[in-house]
């Protein structure tokens, strides 16, 4: 049967069912507008999903995207989500050697603990009150910034007068955040651990002069107005797939394994053609948003593509039968490995890994880092898994382009796994191998996913999980009002490539039904 059945224009036509399509599916249905989701592949999702990835075993993960902080508490409540996040207990840890000592830097399980585990590491309070001082400062910044991102686009300066504070506005939105995090903090794993923020899929250094990397570090601060990065109760699939059942019950179609390929306007109607196993067929629609990349919108109109992106990380998903024991006997592994486990990711080391990523090899000490879903939330594991102290962890890579992958990405993938479990093998009592679960057919149960295998696997860019560039949160030359506007008035970009796009946010769907609605006279701004 046709997607379209019954229905020759839609007020509204969704290429894509990931999870910032599916917001404003839900979004604009409920405003009593008539919408279809086209997605090409059998689920919905995108690269917000849960799956079974090894054989026989029964462990839902969090395949690609994993934690939750950017989504706002306003869209779970506007479209009535069954879906909670849950706090983890520790912020991070990370394992050092030091004097010939293994040792560490917990933070979290309350003030006093992290103030003495600074103290511990470094000697003295002097760190830990410059990090109190600067993570107060992005506290209130967060709280300052982070409702804008679901109102129109404010100027910049707009948005300076709202963050009304000049030091933290020239920190983060002016000069390298190199400069402040070597201003203010002057141990080196400490100096890492604050940068590691303006990494994630970043392909950075700390003195970039485009500020990519404050970018990404303003968005990973200002989450919820916290900064806090949550873990999704059931998995990342559950988000996605309350989101479509919210979009389902408001009247949305959502039609699988229908890809897009043509999408034609003249700015008051299009016509959007798509491919099915059965064969092609086209629909009508007043609006289309196109829930990907800025590449693939380009693509499907037909007109010159933005700049090449490209992803930076290398994503691992592993199931092990015990957490390993830590060489630093003063940390549980329990607690360690609840918050973000940083491996390798000092300040000169992160350093040295961009240089000799940006000569072209791969770094010698990958830094990374990992976290255990299972530990929050034991929901994601069979009871019998459960039962038997079973833990999943997930591995987070950076400074590995998708340039290094081009000779041959199944073989750097293998050595560039093998280089990074060793990083974290020097800081076990005992080899992660060791604690591995095995599948059904006796294989460990590891996965490792390159930027080029999220490009095949998912069509990202470059393997690049935040479509391109992130973006400054306020207007710029041809960012329209919303920051979802494109050359054709009548056709949207809702996806991560959306001005305050990246993450798990929802904020693009949102912005682009707000854009619709808006045209409409249904909304007011």
């Amino acid at each position: 049967m046709s997607a379209h059945e019954g229905h020759g224009t839609y007020d509204a036509v969704i290429v894509g069912g990931g999870h910032n399509g599916l917001v404003a599916a839900a979004y604009l249905a409920r405003a009593g507008r008539s919408v279809l989701v086209l997605e090409r592949l059998d689920h919905t999702g995108g690269a917000a999903v849960s799956t079974r990835p090894f054989a026989g075993v029964d462990a839902r993960l969090s395949r690609y995207s994993y934690l939750v902080s950017l989504l706002p508490r306003k869209i779970v409540q506007d479209l009535g989500l069954d879906f909670r996040l849950r706090s983890r207990t520790i912020s991070s840890y990370t394992p050092v050697e030091r004097a010939g000592r293994p040792t560490g830097l917990l933070v979290g399980g309350g003030e006093e603990r992290t103030r003495e585990a600074f103290a511990r590491l470094t000697g003295s309070d002097r760190e830990w009150e410059a990090w109190q001082r600067f993570y107060g400062m992005t506290g209130r910044l967060a709280r300052r910034v982070f409702p804008t991102l679901t109102e129109p686009l404010p100027t910049r300066d707009e948005l300076r007068r709202r963050v009304d504070d000049e030091e933290a506005w020239r920190i983060l939105f002016e000069e390298p955040i190199g400069v402040a995090v070597e201003d203010r903090f002057a141990d080196d794993l400490v100096r890492g651990v604050v940068l590691t923020d303006g990494l994630i899929g970043t392909f950075a250094d700390a003195h970039d002069p485009s500020l990519a990397q404050n970018r990404c570090f303003l968005y990973h601060v200002i989450g919820g107005g916290t900064g806090d990065w949550d873990v999704p109760v059931g998995g990342m699939g559950a988000l996605t797939d309350a989101l479509a059942a919210a979009a389902r019950r408001a009247g949305a179609v959502i039609a699988t394994g229908h890809e897009v390929v043509r999408v034609a306007s003249d700015g008051r109607a299009a016509e959007v053609t798509y491919r099915t196993r059965d064969g092609e067929g086209t629909v009508g629609a007043r609006h289309v948003l196109v829930n990907a990349s800025p590449q693939a919108l380009a693509a499907l109109t037909g007109e010159e593509p933005p700049e090449p992106a490209e992803g930076a990380q290398l994503k691992v998903n592993m199931l092990l039968k015990r957490l390993p024991r830590l060489r630093d006997t003063t940390v549980d592994p329990h607690e360690a490995f609840a918050g973000t486990f940083h491996i390798a990711e000092g300040y000169r080391q992160l350093a040295d890994a961009h240089a000799r990523a940006a000569a072209g090899e791969l770094p010698a000490a990958p830094p990374s880092e990992i976290y255990c879903h299972s530990l929050t939330d034991p929901t994601i594991l069979g009871p019998d898994l459960v039962d038997q102290g079973y833990q999943t962890l997930t591995l987070f890579g950076l400074h590995t382009p998708a340039r290094l992958f081009a000779r041959d990405n199944d073989a750097v993938r293998e050595e560039l796994l093998k280089s990074t479990l060793a990083q974290l093998d020097a800081h076990l009592a005992e080899p992660l191998a060791d604690c591995l679960a095995t599948d059904a057919d006796g294989r460990p149960c590891i996965e490792a996913k390159t930027p080029l295998d999220l490009e095949r696997d998912l069509g990202l860019p470059g393997g690049n999980i935040f479509h391109r560039a992130l973006s400054w949160p306020y207007t710029q030359e041809g960012t329209g009002r919303w920051g979802v506007e494109t050359r054709h008035a009548n056709v949207l970009l809702c996806g991560a490539g959306a001005v305050r796009g990246g993450g798990v946010s929802g904020v693009p769907g949102h912005n682009a039904a707000m854009a619709v609605l808006e045209e409409r006279g249904a909304v007011s701004s």
